[in-house]
């Protein structure tokens, strides 16, 4: 096999350009192998293998720079750098990332895991390296999808200023800029790509400003002119007014066609944009027939493309989608928005049913926010799904557009928590941190679907900002028969003894369940409190709680810093309750890929680690030491369970 010779960055310069077809051959056999069993992006990595390996022969690396647009498309170009034996265990725990990851590979010129970034950190690169005299090349690669984000826009603007070389490569996969290709394009394009081209333009320009009197006026007037016809006939126009050099369309299948266009690119003193044209899931039938389900995948049957493994019941987000789609038949406010996200946060039910109320605004979280307020102030009641991460964009937006003005929005924070194999980048790990810190913003965390379904049907009757906040993956079902009415910044107890409070908000609800049953068998009497709310958590039920207890729990899933229970520690000083708060949380730093169990253990909040800090402060604590231990079998039996 060819691919075997690839052991090291650069080793695609020594295969000769006959067997280019047959090492994409090789490329994409392998990834839907590896990816087959482990799980990951697929459509969009299958998509660009030729695209990548053109911009491997054309670039040497780590010394040149390819910044990748979200990153999920870089298997190739890991496979590319030495780490093809690293794929058995990508996206596992200590095992390869499934984006760019500097401390991975020199070859990983930037980290980089949310959309319409690339531009902006190429940019800064390029930057970097004019004004520390290096010669090296930066290339962005982003994708269509991207360029709906504000910021890829920015960026854009900043580029047109550059007076050195800096190429930004546009993956388009037929979704949006492919509709301009034709025969004229395709022509122009070859003629624009010519070095002399660009001479003529530059030459005709000079020679024709030296007409006295006469000759700026006529070059303003061809230039007009000529920028009107080009309007019409050439793709691309919107970067060319940017002063960005358009070169292509090209064909992301054509490698020498690519490596040509690439090297005329290189000639240029100037932002360049290369216009490539590509297929998610190229090569691979079901991911070409339904890129959108085979974006991100687990493991699946390579012959029929059907998963491995049946879900266990329905995920949080189909409660949510399900939920809000009965919701909204009965009230025609209710509206849904999405930034590019239908299927991942289950609206696509909701999109069938209620188009005409249904919003996908791209990848374009900042608008999103604004847009759901605006939706509020005219009226509408505005549902806006989207992923704990990516939320983080529209912060501003939150303080600023909608709760200042206590709007009726609600945010529906999908992936909240740890969310597994993809890594740092999309962990929901912070989103408490940030919206508790908000004035008006009521946040809820439901303990199982059930309550999901009831926190949806509040926020209906409740008018004002909310946000809702759950994890990713298989909705709880523990814990049903606790289904008390909700009551706006009201917590629910689910049991209560005294000695130990178990204080658990969301997902960690379940968890502090199977704490309790732990520390019942060792004899103690356990309080288990259902927070619902982080904000504004319930201090009645704190202070009453601390009359009967001398150990206090707070149990949440997102980091320390800021969270839940730093807000709680603090509310509990101010007050002066006498006994010891345990804050339970997640440490204040990045978490990397790996499942969720494993990760969650390794990071001390899963049952078992809980347990065990609990009982080490139970030993370690004089105040401690008042807490009832019930001896006998008969005692422990008759406990409220």
């Amino acid at each position: 096999m060819i691919l075997e010779t690839i052991n090291q960055p650069n080793d695609i310069k020594k295969v000769a350009p006959e067997d280019y077809p047959r090492l994409a051959e090789e490329i994409r056999a392998f990834i839907l192998e590896k990816i087959s069993r482990s799980g990951g992006h697929l459509a969009s990595n299958l998509g660009v293998v030729e695209l990548t390996m053109a911009l491997h022969l054309s670039f040497h690396l780590p010394e040149d720079k390819l910044v990748w647009d979200v990153g999920h498309q870089s298997y190739t170009h890991k496979i590319l750098t030495g780490r093809r034996e690293g794929f058995d265990g990508i996206r596992s725990y200590k095992g390869l990332s499934g984006f760019p990851n500097p401390r991975e590979s020199a070859c990983d010129a930037f980290e980089t895991g949310h959309s319409s970034t690339s531009v902006s950190a190429g940019l800064g690169l390029a930057k970097a390296r004019d004004l520390t005299g290096g010669k090296n090349y930066v290339v962005s690669i982003i994708g269509d999808g991207a360029l709906t984000g504000g910021m890829a826009y920015e960026a854009l603007n900043n580029a047109s200023q550059m007076k050195s070389n800096f190429i930004i490569v546009l993956n388009d996969n037929n979704r949006s800029i492919a509709e301009n290709i034709g025969g004229i394009s395709r022509a122009l394009g070859k003629l624009r790509t010519a070095p002399a081209y660009n001479d003529i333009k530059e030459n005709v320009s000079k020679g024709l400003s030296q007409i006295p009197g006469i000759g700026d006026q006529l070059v303003s007037r061809i230039s007009r002119t000529k920028s009107s016809i080009k309007q019409l006939v050439i793709p691309g126009m919107i970067f060319e007014d940017l002063d960005i050099m358009y070169l292509g369309p090209v064909d992301g299948y054509d490698i020498p066609g690519m490596m040509k266009v690439f090297e005329e690119a290189k000639q240029v003193n100037r932002a360049v944009l290369v216009h490539v044209i590509t297929k998610k899931g190229k090569g691979y039938a079901p991911a070409e027939a339904d890129p959108e389900h085979f974006h991100g995948v687990g493991s699946f049957d390579l012959a029929t493309g059907k998963p491995l493994s049946k879900p266990e019941g329905p995920s949080w987000s189909e409660v949510f989608g399900r939920t809000l789609c009965r919701m909204a038949e009965i009230d025609p406010a209710i509206c849904a928005i999405t930034a590019a996200m239908p299927e991942g946060t289950g609206l696509g039910r909701f999109r069938r049913l209620f188009p005409e109320r249904y919003f996908d605004v791209g990848i374009a979280e900042q608008h999103a926010v604004t847009f759901s307020a605006g939706l509020a102030a005219g009226g509408m009641k505005p549902y806006f799904a989207v992923y704990s991460s990516f939320l983080q964009r529209g912060f501003d937006q939150i303080i600023h557009d909608v709760c200042i003005q206590n709007l009726d929005v609600t945010l529906c924070l999908d992936r909240a928590g740890i969310v597994g194999s993809d890594g740092e980048t999309h962990q929901g790990i912070f989103d408490l941190s940030y919206l508790m810190t908000v004035p008006h913003l009521g946040v809820m965390a439901p303990k199982n679907g059930w309550e999901l379904m009831d926190m949806l049907q509040f926020s209906e009757e409740y008018i004002g900002p909310l946000a809702i906040r759950y994890p990713r993956g298989p909705a709880v079902t523990s814990l049903k028969e606790y289904r008390a009415p909700i009551e706006y910044g009201r917590a629910e107890c689910i049991a209560e003894e005294r000695g130990i409070c178990l204080f658990a908000l969301g997902s960690m609800v379940d968890t502090a369940a199977q704490v309790r049953d732990r520390l019942k068998e060792d004899g103690y009497e356990v309080t288990l409190v259902n927070a619902r709310f982080a904000a504004p958590f319930d201090k009645e039920m704190l202070r009453r709680m601390a009359g009967s207890h001398v150990l206090l729990v707070t149990m949440e899933e997102n980091v320390a810093s800021g969270g839940f229970g730093e807000h709680v520690a603090a509310f509990c000083a101010e007050e002066n309750l006498e006994w010891m708060v345990l804050p339970i949380a997640l440490p204040n730093q990045y978490v990397e890929h790996g499942s969720v169990s494993i990760l969650k253990h390794e990071l001390g909040i899963d049952a078992e680690n809980i347990y065990r800090r609990i009982l080490a402060a139970i030993e370690d604590e004089d105040a401690l030491r008042g807490i009832k231990k019930l001896d006998s079998r008969a005692e422990r039996e008759s406990s409220i369970r």
